[in-house]
């Protein structure tokens, strides 16, 4: 592991002063502990440079006081602690990130907003074609590529804002659109499957019992 120093960078016009710092991590040195593997799962490392975090003054110095901890373990002579020592560190500093973040995205509301109402104006007009053989079924990807953000950017704002993932925003439409087809049509299981863009109707089956706790068939024949 390698700890780089505050430094500064210029802007091309040289006008401006932009100081930072940075860490960097040697994969060996997280794969070597279980706790190191985990931190390799926050899902803000998946942001767009665009979907940065924004932080309060009282909160980079809570930042910074992780990294001088780190830095300091670093200098020291290097002891059986020193390894999970400065991971917990690391951990620290990429929790109170999350949290950060959790709060960017009930502070900034006007923001939030407007990617929650876009997003379901998109949701709700792709499933408004009468079958999705041609287009398929949306992943997430496809809805941040329009967004122009970050698929994880998009959940993680979903989620902590409305209590649902992009995923199953996805899932309860496509359920949604099953269940109109199931009770206002005669096609067959197999024939609405492929209309909702499934390759196999068993996937279709597998899902819809999975969101509505009976199958395809069952829910028809409550009608």
């Amino acid at each position: 592991m390698m700890f780089t120093a505050p430094h500064q960078t210029l802007s091309p016009g040289m006008e401006n002063k932009v100081s930072g710092w940075g860490i960097y991590i040697h994969p060996d040195f997280l794969h070597a502990a279980r706790k190191g593997h985990h931190l390799t799962e926050y899902s803000f490392f998946g942001y767009d440079i665009n979907e940065g975090l924004h932080i309060s003054e009282a909160e980079r110095l809570v930042l910074e006081d992780c990294v001088k901890n780190i830095q300091k373990e670093i200098s020291s002579n290097v002891d059986k602690h020193s390894h999970n020592i400065i991971l917990t560190n690391l951990e620290l500093l990429l929790s109170y990130c999350e949290r950060f973040y959790e709060r960017q995205f009930f502070t900034r509301t006007k923001a939030s907003n407007d990617v929650v109402a876009n997003f379901e104006r998109l949701l709700n007009d792709y499933f408004a074609q009468e079958t999705l053989v041609q287009s398929g079924i949306p992943d997430v990807a496809y809805f941040a590529g329009k967004l122009n953000m970050s698929s994880n950017y998009l959940s993680d704002l979903l989620k902590k804002y409305t209590g649902k993932s992009c995923q199953e925003y996805i899932h309860l439409k496509l359920i949604d659109k099953a269940k109109a087809l199931l009770w206002s049509t005669d096609e067959s299981i197999s024939g609405i499957a492929y209309d909702l863009g499934f390759e196999h109707p068993s996937h279709f089956t597998k899902l819809f019992k999975n969101k509505t706790g009976m199958s395809p068939k069952s829910y028809r024949n409550l009608n």
